[in-house]
């Protein structure tokens, strides 16, 4: 038996991901296939195919509400589509198509690789980190900015403000001793004291 690239490629192992005969990359996406299995199942037993206009209101309302997003769910939509326009009852421009909200491009396939997803993760720590230094030294910068304020307006000597208080402590207390002097002076004129 020839093998084509296809099957060495995929991985045919986890059949606990196949569903209906499609093989899901992921456990979530063949849970939402069985799900819709479900649904399916239940449609069938309570659809009353012989009602085309029941028909078609289950199936635009399906379409609609995108109660199907599996290829499972679009296989069901697809043949209830074909059975409306079989019958012959219908115009097809009264059938709307099925629409498939995902895309089926290059680099759908791509972003399932593993390493790519690792190289993807590393590249966003490393675009985050410029962000994050820069803003951790704009912090430090103002907490260092903020603390040189603090040391300059404080009252208490330091060795930023040793000189500037020092000055202003001896002012204060030349002229405490001035104002003292001066009511001595005073004093003494009252008492008629001379100076010695």
């Amino acid at each position: 038996m020839r093998t084509t690239g296809c099957e060495k490629t995929m991985d045919y192992e986890h059949t606990e991901r196949m569903v209906e005969g499609y093989l899901f990359m992921n456990e979530e996406d063949a849970e939402l296939a069985r799900q819709e299995k479900k649904k399916i199942e239940y449609l069938k037993q309570h659809i009353n195919y012989s009602s085309t206009e029941s028909v078609l209101r289950i199936y635009k309302k399906a379409l609609a509400e995108r109660i199907f997003k599996t290829p499972v769910g679009h296989d069901f939509l697809k043949s209830m589509r074909e059975q409306l326009l079989q019958s012959g009852q219908i115009e097809e421009e009264e059938v709307p198509p099925v629409v498939l909200f995902t895309t089926y491009n290059m680099r759908m396939r791509q972003s399932y690789s593993p390493a790519r997803q690792h190289v993807k993760a590393e590249e966003e720590k490393k675009a985050h980190w410029p962000v994050v230094s820069l803003i951790a030294n704009l912090i430090l910068a103002l907490a260092v900015a903020a603390m040189f304020m603090i040391t300059l307006k404080s009252d208490n000597p330091n060795i930023l403000n040793y000189e500037k208080n020092l000055v202003n402590r001896y002012a204060a207390w030349e002229q405490e001793l001035r104002e003292r002097e001066q009511v001595v002076r005073e004093k003494e004129k009252e008492l008629n004291i001379e100076n010695w």
